[in-house]
């Protein structure tokens, strides 16, 4: 797949923005990265679009960059000359899609049908916008035009948010969503950034879904691990589990034995933290400058990253990322 659009599955949401005034855009871009999305879609919709592209490039060039509502080759090439690193079109239209790929920067085109997607199929794309999601069907819909095609991701764009999104990104074929309720064209136009960052960090949370998965505590000798876990069976109904260098105690927490201290994570043990997407909470923590530990980190056959500790400790507890079952 394209770098960028890889960039952006591992952001997963793209806000879709409309810029009245342009002074406000390099404002806006900031505000968006400082809740956890270095991303946004311009609109060509106003006279704006184009300038607020420049602008954002240009003073804020860590946020990914794209122009949405592109409906002609001229307005590709004004996208591309102010910076634009991915072009967005309402619909199918081969004559931009085809301009798009012979210039060399991704596009996805709006489909809404099998007659859309085989046309972006044709063009050689693995990514397309299906607009107007909830409009056209929602996530079901999504669900059965997508079997014919399994190689094929798609990035719902209409009536995406808060309530629905985590039921969107849930989905494999969906690589990320497009959207504006954290970033209106009333708070912008407002001036209201501090509402757009926290906005955006109330949706990045909602996308990643954090939850504790567990937690385990370092014990002092190996029959500490059984009898706690007995302990916590007597007093709370917790069901005693032993494994091979640890005792859990129901599903929550794991008494880690002596013996396998040599192995074991943290000063006093670990926590792990489950998310929707790991790969999407590495990125996240990363944009927010912490150290994950990749040279350790626990991979399946593919090279997909299922389980990655923080470099630093919390209270003298290591702090693992694992994926939600």
């Amino acid at each position: 797949m394209n770098a960028i659009l890889e960039k952006i599955g591992k952001i997963g949401i793209v806000p879709v923005i409309k810029i009245d005034d342009v002074e406000k855009a390099v404002p806006l871009a900031k505000a968006l990265a400082a809740g956890g999305i270095p991303c946004a879609e311009i609109t060509f919709r106003t006279a704006q679009g184009e300038e607020a592209i420049r602008r954002i490039a240009a003073e804020a060039p860590k946020t990914l960059v794209g122009a949405g509502t592109v409906l002609t080759t001229d307005q590709v090439d004004r996208a591309i000359n102010a910076g634009a690193q991915f072009i967005v079109s309402p619909g199918f239209n081969p004559k931009v899609v085809a301009y798009c790929l012979q210039k060399g920067i991704p596009v996805t085109p709006g489909c809404a049908n099998p007659s859309d997607i085989e046309q972006a199929l044709e063009f050689g794309l693995e990514v397309v916008k299906f607009f107007p999601a909830e409009q056209a069907g929602g996530l079901e819909y999504i669900k059965a035009v997508s079997a014919p095609y399994p190689g094929l991701k798609f990035i719902p764009t209409g009536g995406i948010s808060a309530n629905n999104i985590a039921r969107y990104i849930a989905f494999d074929k969906v690589l990320a969503c497009g959207s504006s309720w954290m970033a209106t064209a009333d708070l912008i136009n407002a001036g209201d950034f501090e509402r757009i960052t926290a906005l955006t960090r109330e949706a990045v949370l909602t996308l990643l879904g954090f939850s504790v998965a567990h937690i385990g505590i370092n014990t002092g000798k190996d029959e500490e691990a059984a009898q706690a876990a007995e302990l916590f069976h007597s007093l709370f109904g917790f069901a005693p589990k032993e494994g091979n260098t640890s005792t859990f105690a129901g599903h929550t927490l794991e008494l880690v034995k002596t013996s396998a201290m040599g192995a074991a994570h943290g000063t006093h043990g670990h926590i792990a933290i489950a998310t929707t997407s790991v790969t999407r909470a590495i990125a996240y923590l990363e944009h927010g400058g912490i150290t994950l530990d990749h040279a350790n980190a626990k991979k399946d056959a593919q090279g997909n990253v299922l389980a990655i500790y923080l470099k630093e400790e919390i209270l003298g507890f290591a702090v693992h990322l694992v994926g939600k079952k």
